[in-house]
């Protein structure tokens, strides 16, 4: 039926856009067929098919066209033919590989602040184990102007954070990085934080003031152990760690407990526990679990102002280097016929 059933469409280049091939066949058989449907099996690849009835001895066509648009690499997909006349489904396969095209400041460099790009307005330090050793990231910065940036000495930032720039001085067009020294040692805090850094540059009016995020998730520095010592260590075991409320009204304030146990061979010690949403009070009733021992954590949720599904949690440190940081989940549907 069909003169082929693969195409290879080789190297492409991104940047020229969709490329299409057409599969051609002629109906070698006694009656006359036509095409239902054919359907591709990704997005990229957009079908179109000879949508009138194809007589015996006549030809007809199935058009794949393939958009490489943010797709580099090779690339195998299908498109999948049924017949009005028939159960059985054809299918028809094309592949090649896309060359990537050149990316442009925009694409690299994506954020614009005032007359400079970066790549975002957020920057992300991940996971930070708490020792007396500051973390550095490094963030590229791209003056856009035609004119002389200055950085500012004068910076807004939590005492936690330092800021240097290299070089202080951008000219138009130069690309410097921006500098952060995260010193968690100088914090009593564990878990995930969102600090502010406000920089300030020559730039005029509200251009010069450049305010950005800073994220660290903040985890218990273990030093190495023994395989031994891992067994003798402290173990935090949470029994049920997800608790389901069902359909609630809103304005409910409900509260659940989760059983915290110790199955370790130490005293467990309960750092911190930490909601991820202002709607989740907690209540933890002994911060030390002895060796066999359990406590127990109250959480209360508040369903004031919010509305469908819900789901929350609580991350809880503990001194167990085996895993120091563990959550409980509770989750809720919250009814939008009531608000009493």
């Amino acid at each position: 039926m069909f003169s082929e059933k693969n195409f290879d469409f080789g190297q492409i280049k991104e940047s020229d856009g969709p490329v299409t091939h057409e599969f051609s066949f002629i109906n070698n058989g006694a009656d006359t067929i036509q095409i239902a449907n054919v359907k591709a099996s990704c997005g990229c690849t957009t079908p179109a098919w000879t949508k009138e009835a194809v007589a015996p001895g006549q030809s007809g066509f199935i058009q794949a066209q393939y958009n490489p648009k943010n797709r580099p690499g090779s690339f195998n997909k299908s498109l999948t033919v049924t017949l009005n006349s028939s159960s059985e489904l054809l299918r028809l396969f094309i592949k090649g590989y896309v060359e990537p095209r050149p990316k442009s400041i925009e694409d690299e460099l994506p954020t614009l602040l005032g007359g400079l790009r970066m790549k975002h307005r957020a920057f992300n330090f991940g996971k930070i184990k708490v020792t007396n050793e500051p973390v550095i990231q490094e963030f590229d910065v791209l003056n856009v102007t035609d004119s002389v940036i200055i950085f500012s000495d004068s910076i807004a930032k939590p005492n936690h954070i330092n800021v240097k720039f290299e070089p202080q001085l951008l000219r138009a067009k130069q690309r410097g990085k921006i500098r952060l020294i995260y010193n968690p040692s100088e914090l009593n805090d564990l878990g995930f934080r969102n600090d502010n850094v406000t920089l300030y540059t020559s730039e005029q009016d509200e251009k010069s003031i450049k305010s950005i995020s800073v994220y660290a998730t903040l985890e218990e520095y273990f030093p190495p152990m023994t395989s031994e010592e891992l067994e003798m260590a402290p173990k935090l075991a949470i029994e049920n760690a997800l608790y389901d409320f069902g359909k609630l009204e809103s304005n409910k304030k409900l509260t659940t407990e989760f059983v915290l146990s110790n199955h370790g061979k130490k005293p467990l010690e309960i750092r911190s526990v930490k909601p991820n949403c202002s709607c989740i009070s907690t209540e933890l009733v002994d911060e030390t679990i002895p060796v066999g021992g359990n406590t127990r954590l109250k959480v209360s949720f508040n369903t004031a102002g919010r509305r469908g599904n819900q789901q929350k949690s609580v991350a809880i440190f503990s001194n167990d280097p085996n895993a120091s940081a563990q959550r409980v989940t509770v989750k809720a549907y919250i009814s939008t016929g009531s608000n009493r």
